[in-house]
């Protein structure tokens, strides 16, 4: 249990990208006073939970009625977290490339709360690690609070994201950015081998052409 636990940590915590979001938050919010960016910091957190949570809950009922097999979206999904974790390794990560809405508060919802934090591989992240066939409500309840945990210390990250950027520089977000994406990567490799052998173990036949 205690495996499991810290390797969805690790895995969770890379595609969130706690670290990573800072300079995409002090970009963002530079023309912010400190309450504001404390309220768009906690805003993004609660609404990325909420995405979450939401993906966790009901993210393979709807794989169930697409008739999508979660080895193939497992597979897939690996493929779009080890690109996720390539572009950490490569993007700039200074926040130039999103634009800035007029009011302050939509700031939370895009680009904070998505792509930033419940991107695409982030939810697709959540389904995986919560296949409803291979995993118990117990250890989907560990996800969800494992989730929860990393979404809080993101937010106390963002709300302090003026003084570690005093501390490490942004050239020190980026370092760290750039590791856990290296991470992701490999455990991005890993989720798709275990879904290949998945398939072959149980023999699984390829679906019928249209």
């Amino acid at each position: 249990m205690l495996k499991e636990f810290l390797h969805e940590g690790v895995m969770l915590w890379a595609v969130i990208d706690p670290i990573g979001a800072i300079p995409i938050f002090l970009a963002v919010t530079s023309h912010l006073t400190a309450a504001q960016r404390r309220t768009v910091a906690v805003r993004a957190c609660v609404l990325a939970a909420a995405i979450l949570l939401g993906f966790i809950l009901f993210g393979q009922i709807l794989l169930e009625m697409l008739e999508i097999r979660m080895a193939s979206f497992q597979i897939a999904g690996g493929l779009i977290l080890f690109l996720f974790g390539v572009l950490m390794i490569f993007e700039k990560g200074d926040g130039q490339t999103w634009g800035i809405p007029e009011d302050y508060r939509h700031l939370a919802v895009f680009p904070l709360a998505v792509p930033s934090l419940a991107g695409p591989a982030t939810m697709m992240a959540v389904v995986v690690v919560t296949d409803d066939n291979r995993f118990a409500y117990a250890h989907q309840a560990m996800t969800m609070l494992i989730t929860l945990g990393i979404l809080a210390a993101t937010c106390g990250l963002l709300i302090l994201a003026e003084p570690i950027r005093r501390l490490i520089g942004i050239g020190g977000a980026q370092v760290l950015s750039r590791v856990m994406g290296l991470i992701l990567a490999a455990l991005a490799v890993e989720t798709v081998i275990g879904a290949v052998f998945l398939l072959i173990a149980g023999g699984v036949p390829p679906p019928p052409l249209p």
